[in-house]
């Protein structure tokens, strides 16, 4: 089975691209770019190559999109989501335009590439090791993200075939142990944001025991977060809360790694989140060369 089923770059607002481009290119390049003047505008090829074997292609929209800010057009060879090898070095794209345009949006562009395709890899890899399993859930990602990086990362999660989890604080309302302690009670959290969150959003409470969570579900809340469970304890505090509350989601979050994710995984838990599918994720090797124009004899 292959993930994603649809093209999920769909999702992506053109101006959210073109805005994160910019930002990009300005961060990079705030002021002169002395080296552009040593390359000029004449129009070459760079060749984007994958030194990766077996990782999944993410973030091609993102690379695209800081190319053309800079005059430069992308072919892709390989779509997004492909698995890219066995090869010790693939060749991804090519990449045309003015010489100075195609170094100004190089590093941009690679950072982006490299972070997406390493988070969609390790997410394509944990999904298909819960498939294996027989567990129908989902795998999904957590707010745990680098700042100002967030779409590209929650993009990624969806290359790979998890679940984002929550965009934002406005997404969905997750009552943590500090909302819970600073409101008094659980009960008194979900009442007090669900007056204010409405119909329209569903309301997950994190929870340290079963107890805790039988006081969630009562108190009207939609997911239970059950936290820091040990494998043996998490399936059974779910089974319990499923017989009581057979219409709630429970979720298993909190020092689950990637090795321990199939002993989280049970007919009871319906989504178990990770925080390392974007933290410590190791980024996918691409390099973009420029060709060398051909040698002309004289005669």
């Amino acid at each position: 089975m292959s993930w994603p089923a649809h093209d999920v770059a769909l999702c992506l607002p053109p101006h959210a691209l073109t805005r994160l481009a910019r930002e990009w290119l300005a961060e990079d390049t705030p002021n002169f770019d002395p080296a552009g003047a040593c390359v000029g505008s004449r129009v070459v090829e760079a060749r984007l190559l994958c030194k990766t074997p077996g990782s999944v292609l993410a973030g091609s929209p993102f690379f695209t999109a800081v190319f053309s800010e800079v005059g430069c057009i992308v072919d892709w060879i390989h779509r997004e989501g492909a698995e890219i090898g066995p090869d010790a070095v693939t060749l991804t794209a090519v990449v045309r335009g003015p010489a100075r345009g195609l170094l100004l949006g190089e590093r941009p562009a690679l950072n982006c590439l490299a972070r997406a395709s390493g988070i969609a890899t390790r997410c394509r890899r944990l999904r298909a090791a819960a498939a294996a399993s027989g567990w129908r859930g989902d795998v999904a990602g957590t707010r745990k993200t680098t700042p100002g990086f967030r779409l590209v990362e929650k993009y990624a999660m969806l290359v790979g075939g998890v679940a984002t989890h929550r965009q934002d604080l406005s997404g969905m309302v997750m009552l943590k142990d500090n909302h819970v302690w600073a409101s008094g009670s659980i009960s008194r959290a979900v009442a007090a944001a669900r007056s204010v969150s409405g119909f329209s959003s569903k309301i997950e409470v994190e929870c340290r025991s079963a107890d805790e969570g039988r006081e969630a579900a009562g108190a009207g809340a939609d997911i239970v977060m059950l936290d820091n469970f040990r494998p043996q304890e998490l399936h059974a505090a779910a089974l319990a809360l499923k017989q009581e509350f057979p219409a709630l989601l429970v979720e298993a979050s909190g020092g689950v790694t990637p090795e321990a994710l199939a002993l989280h995984c049970s007919p009871h838990v319906d989504v178990v989140s990770l925080g390392c599918l974007t933290q410590g994720c190791p980024v996918v090797d691409f390099s973009l060369k420029v060709q060398r124009p051909a040698a002309t004899s004289s005669l």
